[in-house]
């Protein structure tokens, strides 16, 4: 991959800059009809050798372009904050919205190359980071994003030159520090292995374009030129192909599904539910305590049939819980800002650290459930959010999380009760719209819909818990005693 950046490139400065005058007039007036158009964002990952011009070159975009409307974002080492979270979390929260440009500086390939260049992963890790990345820029990509990937290269002797000429300028002495000459020892290594995750990760959607790195003049205009071709063309209507979902299945025959088969005449007398309910709180309380607690994170999802308990069912887990180390997330319709990201993006952004919990109030799972029965989105968007959702949850799991999941089914009988209750009792009038009158008509769309998603959803990372919420004392403690388990588990 890195053969033809080999050859070298030089561009004197008498052709270079007309050219410059032209690309910056045209650079500029493409991203004005971007802004103009915010129906999706355009995300430049800059990766490469160290002494490469990585840095200048994103100073120069900066500069051609109107930096009010460029997201740029240097990735290091992680924060305290980013390390007690899934390794995506801060790349998610970099994201630019739709009609903008997002400059991620050392994006998500860095530390996965860098992670096994110095051993601190094997070849199973970094093709297992790789085919990860790959899911993740397919789904941007399906989200709409224009994805331009630019891996900035140096030949060995070229790099010990820039590095040494770098050191010996005083003005440009703090550029180059000890890591920088450990990693240059390192550089057949780092070629290698570099070469391997590029190529596994260069696809039709975001590829990857070498840079040669050597000739300033050269490398910008191949990167603003490269970008300005993507602009234009995107803004001229061309859009990647979207991944296919596979078909759901059909319904079965006799009508009985997941949710039909519960016991929804179960019951829990009071006073069984009294100890019942003391008990599993601090069984919870002292869960949350324990000291391998601290490394793990909870993310519990309520979902479920309108009126069928699960504000009081979280009332319940609250109760049990530090209040300085949990979080309620109400999850409504997206808001402006919401909209113009990807759709998990508002998920990401709330994502506990380790040591705390975040119950979720609804959840990822509207695209599956009212997004898909109101028709808010295309039948593609929401048949390959499964697999997408999968993956995050499977994410999740494997940096810590803990991700205990409620679908809460009621009786079409009981939550006619439960809504006529709503409208007759003045402090619970509140929680009865016009809203839930209409979902109710559509039952039968949002059963098989819930089905759906249990049968696509419910893994062994991130398994469904169906909660027959009819008697809500005997739902309450079955969803305590199931989130508990999940957590001694865990521990």
């Amino acid at each position: 991959m890195f053969e033809a950046a080999e050859l070298g490139h030089a561009v004197p400065d008498a052709v270079f800059k007309p050219r410059e005058a032209k690309l910056r007039e045209d650079l500029l007036r493409a991203q004005y009809d971007l802004l103009a158009d915010g129906s999706f964002p355009c995300i430049i990952v800059i990766g490469g050798v160290d002494g490469a011009g990585k840095g200048e070159t994103v100073n120069l975009l900066n500069a051609w372009m109107d930096p009010r409307h460029i997201h740029t974002h240097a990735f290091g080492d992680a924060s305290d904050e980013e390390r007690e979270r899934p390794r995506m979390w801060r790349y998610w929260r970099a994201l630019p919205p739709k009609g903008r440009i997002g400059i991620l500086f050392g994006a998500w390939h860095t530390q996965p190359i860098l992670d096994r260049v110095m051993g601190g992963a094997d070849d199973a890790a970094l093709r297992a980071a790789m085919d990860g990345i790959v899911a993740f820029e397919r789904m941007l990509a399906d989200e709409g994003a224009l994805i331009l990937k630019f891996w900035f290269h140096l030949s060995k002797p070229a790099q010990r030159h820039r590095l040494k000429a770098l050191e010996a300028d005083p003005r440009t002495r703090w550029r180059v520090a000890e890591t920088d000459w450990e990693r240059f020892k390192l550089y057949d290594r780092f070629r290698r292995i570099s070469a391997e995750a590029l190529e596994r990760t260069s696809t039709g959607v975001a590829p990857w374009h070498v840079v040669e790195g050597a000739d300033a003049n050269y490398r910008s205009l191949m990167v603003g030129e490269a970008l300005l071709a993507a602009l234009r063309r995107r803004l001229g209507g061309e859009r990647p192909a979207v991944t296919p979902a596979a078909a759901l299945p059909p319904p079965p025959a006799d009508g009985r599904t997941v949710l039909s088969g519960l016991d929804y005449g179960r019951t829990l007398g009071r006073k069984h539910y009294q100890r019942a309910l003391e008990e599993a709180q601090g069984r919870l309380n002292m869960l949350t305590r324990h000291k391998r607690f601290r490394a793990h994170s909870v993310i519990a999802v309520f979902e479920g049939m309108d009126a069928a308990g699960k504000g009081s069912a979280i009332r319940r887990v609250t109760g049990a819980l530090d209040a300085r180390c949990y979080r309620v997330i109400p999850v409504a319709a997206p808001t402006e800002e919401e909209r113009g990201q990807p759709y998990l993006w508002r998920f990401w952004r709330h994502l506990p650290r380790r040591g705390r919990v975040t119950i979720f109030d609804r959840s990822w799972y509207g695209r599956v459930l009212v997004e898909r029965v109101e028709g808010f989105c295309a039948p593609a968007d929401w048949m390959r959010a499964y697999h997408e959702i999968n993956a995050f949850e499977a994410e999740l799991a494997s940096a810590g999380g803990i991700v205990a999941k409620f679908w809460l089914n009621v009786t079409p009988e009981e939550q006619l009760r439960r809504f006529r209750e709503r409208e007759q009792t003045p402090f619970k009038t509140f929680k009865i719209t016009a809203e839930d009158w209409r979902n109710r008509d559509k039952w039968d769309a949002y059963q098989q819909a819930a089905c759906d998603m249990i049968d696509r959803t419910s893994t062994a990372a991130a398994p469904w818990t169906l909660v027959p919420a009819d008697d809500k004392p005997a739902a309450r403690i079955q969803i305590l005693e199931a989130l508990c388990e999940r957590i001694e588990r865990a521990l």
